[in-house]
């Protein structure tokens, strides 16, 4: 007679299937019935949504993501953007912000406050004064440091913001708000942003290009110009300043024109057809897009990058015939025409954690400002002087700043400072940004600021403003989240500093 199955070894059963049942199982299992649908449409989602207000036209009931350029929310004061990003964080005590109480103190120990933020606690040394004069500049009489006297010739045409705070002390994680709007990988950047928002005028070149610094890529390498979860197709694409700016670009062998033309068009219908039967894949529609742009660059990006064009007195300018400004002088000079040819965003990096100053501090400055200063500033007249910086937004900053006391490491020579993100200074001009003001303040020790605070999402939505974008409406459908730049935190324009 056979026994009644109880109730305790039925569960004993269940526990040894439980128990043999691999990863494929599970997922094989898991795509029947209410979960499995549930999974089904959160993963379509992700490959078929998009913000109707700003995204691409439809096709075939599905988001078309391209770079042909879209209406923004509101008339924008910017076109275009150049973004001089100072790897590793720039000392704002030495720079742009003045502190002479620091003198009066200088030596003494630091209060708790500050030590508590301190990366390397062990290395804590007094407060430490700037060695460097500040003194007035232009109409506005905006104090700047003896080590900028090129940009301090264009104070007047800056908004110079010393309220600055971030959130995070560490080099990744604050790479990752400044350029992702979190302190965690794998956000899309800025620059992807506004393109996904904005495309781009000129179909010929990327949207957005990044102009990183031969001698290495910076700390968090390419994920500083992502495209995260948007589509690939807003990705950063890197342009080099030495020898041709994209390898592989020119075919090996030429061919006469009509039959690369034949070439070309068979290549389309054969990807079309390719894509009709794929629909619905970001990744394809963007490798074919990134495929029919290289074709077009082929003459465009050469002639774009053409410096050889310039006259001497620009290169001059720019710094291209000295051999600490050559560099980045030719990547502020590559911005500039690119941006003249309707090229959205540009991204320019400097060499590797050049103002990440823990020791030595003051040939460290002297070298990073000796490198940029120049250039910088040559960026601006040029702008201004060809009627290009009413609609061209510069910024000019990094991920932090730097503390207002000494680090003190054995055997490094002099003292340098650790790294600060609760005070630092950036600056902005051009594309509807008041000049001639500073704005903010951090408190007498030049530490944490205090007065007209903006934050990085602050920075960001203020960026996205003076491009005629508001930042609660550029949104990304993702997990059923509309997903946004400034993510879900609290958020301002910056008003003080608009015209």
């Amino acid at each position: 007679m056979a026994l009644k199955p109880t109730a305790t070894s039925k569960q004993n059963v269940f526990d040894r299937r439980l128990s043999t049942l691999s990863r494929r199982d599970f997922f094989s299992g898991f795509s029947y019935g209410l979960h499995g649908a549930a999974l089904a449409w959160l993963l379509g989602t992700d490959l078929f949504s998009a913000n109707p207000s700003l995204a691409p036209g439809q096709e075939e009931g599905r988001p078309v993501y391209d770079l042909k350029p879209r209406p923004p929310h509101f008339p924008p004061k910017a076109k275009s953007v150049i973004q001089l990003f100072m790897n590793g964080g720039p000392s704002q005590v030495d720079l742009f912000d003045p502190k002479p109480i620091l003198n009066k103190f200088a030596g003494s120990a630091p209060s708790r406050d500050i030590v508590n933020e301190i990366e390397f606690a062990n290395e804590v040394g007094s407060l430490l004064p700037s060695s460097f004069k500040y003194s007035k500049h232009g109409k506005s009489g905006i104090e700047v440091s003896e080590l900028m006297p090129h940009l301090s010739e264009c104070v007047d045409d800056i908004a110079l913001i010393r309220s600055m705070y971030g959130e995070h002390f560490n080099h990744e994680p604050a790479l990752y708000l400044m350029h992702g709007g979190r302190t965690l990988p794998g956000r899309p950047s800025l620059g992807s942003w506004v393109v996904y928002g904005l495309g781009s005028e000129n179909q010929n070149l990327p949207a957005y290009i990044v102009l990183d610094d031969p001698k290495g890529l910076p700390i968090n390498s390419v994920q500083n110009w992502q495209s995260g979860w948007l589509p690939p197709i807003y990705q950063g694409t890197r342009f080099r300043s030495e020898g041709l700016p994209l390898l592989n670009l020119k075919p090996r062998e030429e061919l006469p024109s009509p039959l690369v033309e034949a070439q070309r068009t068979l290549l389309r219908r054969l990807d079309e057809l390719h894509r009709q039967k794929h629909s619905g894949q970001p990744d394809l529609d963007a490798r074919i897009a990134n495929y029919e742009l290289a074709a077009r660059m082929q003459i465009t990006a050469t002639d774009a990058l053409n410096l050889s064009q310039e006259s001497e007195e620009t290169k001059e300018m720019y710094g291209l015939n000295q051999e600490i400004t050559a560099s980045y002088g030719k990547r502020c000079l590559m911005a500039r025409r690119l941006v003249e040819r309707g090229v959205r965003f540009v991204q320019i990096f400097i060499e590797s954690q050049i103002w990440d100053a823990h020791s030595d501090l003051e040939n460290s400055l002297r070298y990073s400002c000796g490198k940029t200063d120049k250039p910088a500033a040559a960026l601006l007249k040029d702008l201004k002087q060809r009627g290009l910086l009413d609609s061209t937004l510069v910024i000019w900053g990094g991920e932090f700043g730097r503390m207002p006391l000494s680090q003190v490491r054995d055997n490094t020579g002099s003292a340098g400072r650790d790294h600060n993100p609760s005070g630092f200074s950036i600056w902005m001009a051009g594309g509807g940004v008041r000049g001639g003001m500073a704005l903010g303040a951090t408190d007498d020790l030049g530490h944490k600021a205090v007065e007209q605070r903006v934050s990085v999402h602050d920075f960001h939505a203020t960026i996205l403003h003076l491009l005629g974008m508001n930042y609660r409406d550029l949104v990304y459908q993702r997990h059923g989240l509309n997903e946004r730049l400034t993510d879900q935190f609290p958020a301002r324009v910056v008003s003080e500093i608009l015209v």
